[in-house]
């Protein structure tokens, strides 16, 4: 089989039980290290609810994204532009960066926008080039990783997304809880030097967390914008005296939440 990442030759690893069926073999790409499954063929099944009932930290994930991504767009990005959540499942993250006036829209084929209803993709008229994409937990569902990320990039020149990178000893990675194979929708597991190829395939830079939080982008960072300096004692006191001017002079921006509530409440009346 070949690397769904190079197109290069990948090496068999093991067998594991998916959905409590189905015996599918795994297989790691020989230069990047980047596992995949054989060919998904049970992802219709395994997608007929496209919210797992395993997946209850859902509500806690989308707080702490909201809270990582905004302070990411204030620092790095232009706050006032559009952006887009790719794959955002019922909305709730498009409705949680809206809340705190960002004007993200959402856009998932396979699930309903319940929280962001009004603020999909398509009700934006004409193209857009969004300032910044979000994919949570979009990699590791993909079939054909080239192809699906490549469409991701076609909408923003910077795009944030978490997947957790795989652990470097073999068994930790068969008995991983990230593998998921009770519900059969993850089949594409990365390293960072899978990542780091995806990244200068498609000309972007590569900024990372180390473990489940990235960044492509085409802007050349002056710094890693996960990771803080470690910093001198005086340096950091004057840090916190710049964080707290910054703080009051860009206070925290409105919500468009009442903005929205008049906007929706208009259509449906």
């Amino acid at each position: 089989m070949i690397s769904k990442i190079t197109t290069g030759p990948t090496e068999f690893l093991f067998k594991k039980k998916i959905l409590n069926k189905y015996n599918i073999d795994y297989y790691r790409c020989l230069d990047t290290g980047f596992i995949q499954t054989e060919e998904p063929y049970w992802l219709e099944e395994a997608y007929s609810s496209a919210i797992t009932k395993l997946d209850v930290g859902l509500v806690m994930r989308n707080e702490v994204l909201r809270n990582k991504t905004a302070k990411l767009i204030i620092h790095h990005f232009n706050g006032d532009a559009k952006f887009l959540d790719y794959a955002g499942g019922y909305g709730l993250f498009t409705r949680m960066m809206r809340d705190k006036g960002f004007d993200f829209y959402h856009t998932d084929p396979y699930c309903k926008n319940i929280f962001a209803e009004y603020f999909d993709l398509d009700t934006i008229k004409g193209g857009t080039k969004f300032e910044l994409v979000t994919a949570f937990e979009v990699f590791e569902h993909l079939a054909n990783p080239l192809h699906d990320i490549e469409k991701v990039l076609a909408y923003s020149n910077n795009i944030l997304f978490t997947t957790e990178i795989v652990p470097a000893d073999l068994q930790n990675f068969k008995d991983w809880w990230y593998l998921s194979p009770e519900t059969g929708q993850h089949i594409a597991f990365y390293t960072l030097t899978s990542l780091q190829y995806l990244a200068d395939k498609f000309g972007y830079h590569f900024y990372t967390d180390g473990q489940s939080t990235h960044l492509f982008t085409k802007a050349a960072l002056k710094n890693n914008p996960f990771q803080e300096e470690e910093l001198p004692f005086l340096i950091k006191k004057i840090k916190a005296k710049l964080d707290r001017y910054f703080r009051r002079n860009n206070p925290e921006r409105e919500s468009l939440l009442h903005q929205d509530w008049t906007f929706i409440k208009d259509r449906i009346a």
